[in-house]
């Protein structure tokens, strides 16, 4: 006979998601992200807008091969994103795209890093979700002391609440590393910019902060928390069961 298995023993929402990868789904969201830039980067208007239609083209492939769970979050990202993006952008001001707008591809953009982070999640080993957050606290300790970064420190608790309250800590070290890299290769490019005195709080910081991607582990933690609450009767987890003797 069975007996139910301990909550312990059910898996986590998202590692659930994608365990059917579609062929090549890493490589097209890598294309796009650094080829969509570039075009922005270096064609202007018209370029941003090939980098618009490439990132929605993608988006609807990935959504269209994902199930009905893989298609929530996509979603959920996207909209979630997008007012995210509203508030740190337009209103707080922490940064500027180069045509003091939100271009089109950046929700779809945080939808598709979100599906890489959790395509990529199964392959790291056990040590880097501990190395993440040991390798950036010194980072937002020397910032802090030193005045030249003040804004990481708080970044950098960001990122400490998320592994704190949610058993998803190795998606938030994989988003916190390839946020990181995003956010370089997007500043060299010139496509946004941090502003260098953070509005309001009045803390320095730099372009990019390096503790950016504790904004990106938010952004999961929330798809993540919306989905669990709001489909729980839609979607229910599955629940494991072991074999008694």
């Amino acid at each position: 006979m069975s007996t139910a298995a301990s909550p312990s023993a059910t898996p986590e929402l998202h590692t659930l998601l994608w365990q059917r990868r579609p062929a090549w789904a890493e490589a097209q969201i890598v294309a796009v992200i650094l080829g969509g830039l570039a075009l922005d980067r270096l064609l202007g208007w018209n370029g941003q807008l090939l980098a618009d239609a490439w990132a929605l083209g993608v988006f609807g492939w990935l959504y269209f091969h994902g199930g009905a769970l893989e298609q929530r979050v996509m979603l959920a990202c996207l909209v979630i994103s997008g007012l995210g993006e509203g508030f740190l952008s337009l209103v707080w001001g922490l940064y500027d795209y180069r045509f003091h707008n939100i271009p089109v591809f950046v929700p779809p953009g945080h939808a598709l890093l979100m599906t890489l982070g959790l395509l990529v999640l199964r392959r790291i080993p056990s040590w880097f979700v501990i190395a993440v957050p040991l390798a950036a606290a010194p980072w937002a300790a020397v910032g802090l002391w030193q005045g030249w970064d003040g804004f990481g420190s708080l970044l950098f608790l960001l990122l400490a609440v998320c592994m704190a309250v949610s058993r998803a800590r190795a998606l938030y070290a994989v988003m916190f590393v390839l946020a990181l890299l995003m956010e370089l290769y997007g500043t060299w490019l010139g496509s946004w910019t941090w502003r260098p005195l953070v509005p309001w709080l009045e803390l320095s910081t730099t372009n990019p902060p390096l503790h950016a991607g504790a904004f990106y582990c938010a952004l999961d933690l929330l798809v993540l928390g919306w989905l669990r609450v709001a489909h729980r009767k839609l979607l229910p987890l599955p629940t494991l069961t072991v074999q008694a003797e």
